[in-house]
């Protein structure tokens, strides 16, 4: 039975993974009998100036899917816009209605973090308002690890491997040295601390794992930081610090404001980060004299597709999939989650909440997760983490290089 066509985007941040969200909702749209999948070429704001593809133009074939799915960031582009509320711009969500009607959509998904749920529950209301029969789900995205209503987000597993295996071979490079010196790394993360927390993953038999992490979740003080430190570097002549870029002190400031003149924000008003451990490693050397050195990961985190968790992977392709098997049975205005039912072995299921309860809402790291002190996590954390990076899944090579499916503009 031929179902109606599909529109699907990106938005946000990208991630190592989620390109097999798309191909998830790609296959299983495909094979649930819908004659056109289209993609909107960077987000809701692409769809809006009529920019879309038709992805049977570029997946063409199950190899291509298994491309997809090791191709990392966004392939269909992405964007930080937010939707105007209706009552306010109605002209933006009629041009929208308009042109899914045209293209004969009945089945919409948003591959994303808060904001695009936000888009996804706005487009869902509106849709409801007006009697339209489109469906909109969204699927989770996000390295942060923050939604709501769910165990975990795909892509912050990967994330979270990434980090682990960053920290765990800066450490053996910093303890090479007989020297003092402290090592200050920059880990993603506004106001949720799950990427800093990964840091503690370094930490095995082969590893000690960092020495001090800092999370946005506690209250950061400079004076504490440099006893923290000293303290420390009397066990340790090497001091290695892991410190999420969001952390504030006690007036609610992002510490990496202090070395700003200025603060640009986004379209949805959140401050654009960065700079918290050079400006810290400045101010370790200026207050103790110790060698210093500040390391930002930045995108690294959320584009090392070399390094991708396995089972991150498959449950992103699985999350895709089932948000097209929901919208296929008539699901609207909802999202797809995962529910843990164990850590080892470590068992998962998907299901479905409703949007209203996640938008617009923001997961931290449980205060127990925290070490009593602020400088660490417990071993809750490690058992909830771990298994989300296990495994991997090798690009495909060409001439010693991995091999990308890409859209040529």
């Amino acid at each position: 039975m031929i179902k109606g066509n599909v529109m699907v985007g990106q938005s946000g941040g990208p991630t190592s993974v989620i390109n097999s969200s798309l191909a998830g909702v790609f296959k299983t749209c495909k094979d649930g009998g819908c004659a056109h999948v289209y993609g909107m070429r960077n987000g809701i704001e692409g769809l809006i100036d009529e920019r879309y593809v038709d992805l049977s133009d570029y997946i063409k074939n199950d190899l291509d899917i298994e491309l997809l799915k090791r191709t990392p960031s966004s392939f269909l582009g992405t964007c930080r816009y937010k939707l105007p509320s209706a009552e306010k711009s109605p002209e933006v969500y009629e041009r929208i209605f308009s042109i899914l009607k045209k293209l004969g959509v009945e089945y919409f998904f948003y591959i994303g973090g808060n904001d695009s749920m936000d888009t996804i529950m706005q487009l869902s209301r509106f849709a409801a308002r007006i009697g339209s029969d489109i469906r909109f789900m969204g699927v989770p995205k996000t390295i942060d690890n923050d939604l709501d209503c769910t165990d975990h987000t795909p892509g912050y597993g990967s994330a979270a491997k990434y980090i682990g295996t960053a920290m765990k071979e800066i450490i053996r490079d910093a303890k090479t040295y007989p020297n003092d010196s402290v090592t200050i790394v920059e880990i993603m993360g506004r106001n949720a601390g799950w990427l800093a927390a990964a840091a503690s993953l370094s930490k095995a038999e082969d590893c000690q794992g960092p020495d001090l992490i800092y999370l946005p979740e506690r209250v950061f003080d400079h004076e504490t930081f440099v006893k923290q430190v000293e303290e420390k570097r009397r066990e340790s002549r090497a001091v290695i610090v892991a410190v999420s870029e969001g952390v504030k002190t006690s007036d609610g400031k992002y510490v990496c404001e202090a070395n700003k003149k200025s603060t640009v924000t986004d379209a949805f008003g959140h401050k654009l980060l960065g700079g918290t451990a050079l400006y810290l490693s400045d101010f370790m050397t200026e207050s103790t004299g110790l060698k210093s050195r500040g390391i930002v990961l930045s995108t690294l985190q959320r584009c090392a597709s070399h390094l991708v968790s396995r089972r991150d992977i498959t449950e992103a392709y699985m999350a895709g999939a089932d948000a097209a098997v929901a919208a296929l049975d008539g699901e609207t205005g909802k999202m797809i989650v995962f529910n843990r039912i164990s850590d080892a072995p470590y068992s998962m299921v998907t299901g479905i909440c409703d949007i209203e309860k996640i938008a617009n809402k923001e997961k931290v790291v449980p205060d127990e997760w925290i070490t009593p002190e602020g400088t660490g996590v417990t071993a809750a954390f490690d058992s909830y983490a771990r298994p989300l990076i296990i495994g991997e899944l090798s690009p495909f090579m060409v001439d010693g290089m991995p091999r990308h499916l890409f859209i040529d503009k």
